[in-house]
């Protein structure tokens, strides 16, 4: 298998090429959780592996709770299903809270002090209450267990330890605020997993929608051990199938989709797209580049043009009178074939942003 074949093979499985979902929550659940702290950006992302993926429709799914966003893999947000979400968080809050140990002593938070925070936060939200960041601020000001002054770090360390407990989720956005919800007012009980069954299950769905990928790249995104990782791949001997390229093992769903050639295919990914983040930094994807146009990537948090899996560009976008201008920066030199491709893919933004899109000269 050569790196062109991984590249397309990771298109398939990510839902960017061939089929696609009917609504955002397939999209979510095939990915298991898609990281979300650009919530523009997330948007976008899920919405170009579904079908007619619309930004209005992107915020009806977060506000009628068919999606949410939380934090569930490495501290920071990430869009998970409703049906996924408890005993995803069983399986890695304890790993995210390691993660965040330093910042809850720091800011002078202990499990007791999370025991009170947490109940203040329940007794304000009972009753299907949505609130904002800083309407949970005030509750907790006047319960005494933050003040003014404090860094705010606190706040942030105290409402992710509680969405992390399985206390909170998000609720409906409030103009463009974010709200918080109970999660067991949000979400109807849903079906409890062991550990094992639960690890089977992310290690499964990590390499079923971003394979090949290897065990490295799995802890990296789920923040799990490599213990746990191999534990996983141990438990699933059968369901995955094992690919070698170069001195490199990866790992896949065994349903492997033709490798014939394709045209050239174009996507306009956002920030923090899962098809980079998944994988190692500077991995495939963007073999070849220069220093200086790695830079302007940074792993993923720029917006980048892909070209039959590989980053060859980056993209900003201008709204107007009109519409929106699509302003590309290509690393390579393009083909008058190519830069149809990625007009294509600006015309797909357009329909996403309900605005006709331009591709201009770069």
């Amino acid at each position: 298998m050569t790196s062109s074949d991984l590249q397309r093979l990771r298109l398939y499985n990510q839902r960017l090429a061939g089929k696609r979902f009917n609504h955002p929550e397939a999209a979510v659940q095939w990915l298991g959780a898609v990281q979300a702290q650009d919530y523009a950006a997330a948007k976008w992302a899920v919405a170009q592996r579904i079908v007619d993926g619309t930004d209005a429709g992107m915020d009806r799914a977060l506000a009628e709770g068919s999606i949410l966003r939380t934090h569930i893999l490495r501290p920071t947000w990430h869009f998970v299903s409703p049906s996924d979400i408890r005993w995803m968080l069983e399986l890695t809050a304890p790993r995210v809270n390691a993660l965040n140990a330093y910042y809850y002593r720091k800011n002078g938070l202990d499990d007791r002090a999370f025991l009170k925070s947490n109940a203040a936060l329940t007794k304000a939200l009972q009753g299907g209450a949505q609130l904002t960041r800083a309407e949970l601020a005030s509750v907790l000001q006047k319960a005494r267990i933050i003040k003014p002054t404090d860094d705010p770090l606190r706040l942030v360390c105290i409402i992710m330890r509680a969405e992390l407990d399985r206390v909170i989720c998000s609720g409906a956005r409030r103009g463009n605020q974010f709200t918080y919800a109970l999660l067991d007012e949000r979400v109807p009980k849903t079906l409890v997993l062991s550990r094992d069954e639960a690890l089977c299950e992310l290690v499964k769905r990590f390499f079923t929608s971003r394979g090949p990928a290897t065990l490295q790249e799995f802890t990296r995104w789920s923040s799990l051990t490599a213990a746990d990782g191999r534990a996983g791949l141990g438990m699933l001997e059968g369901q995955l199938t094992r690919i070698a390229v170069n001195t490199e093992t990866y790992w896949a769903s065994p349903d492997l989709p033709s490798m014939r050639k394709q045209p050239p295919r174009a996507f306009l990914l956002p920030a923090y797209d899962e098809y980079l983040l998944s994988y190692k930094a500077h991995g495939d994807a963007m073999m070849g580049l220069s220093s200086e146009h790695l830079q302007k990537v940074s792993a993923g948090a720029g917006q980048t043009i892909l070209l039959d899996g590989k980053v060859v560009g980056t993209w900003k976008r201008t709204y107007g009178k009109n519409g929106i201008d699509i302003t590309p920066c290509y690393f390579i030199k393009m083909t008058a074939t190519q830069i149809r491709s990625v007009a294509t893919a600006a015309e797909q933004y357009g329909r996403f942003a309900d605005l006709p899109a331009t591709l201009l000269a770069p």
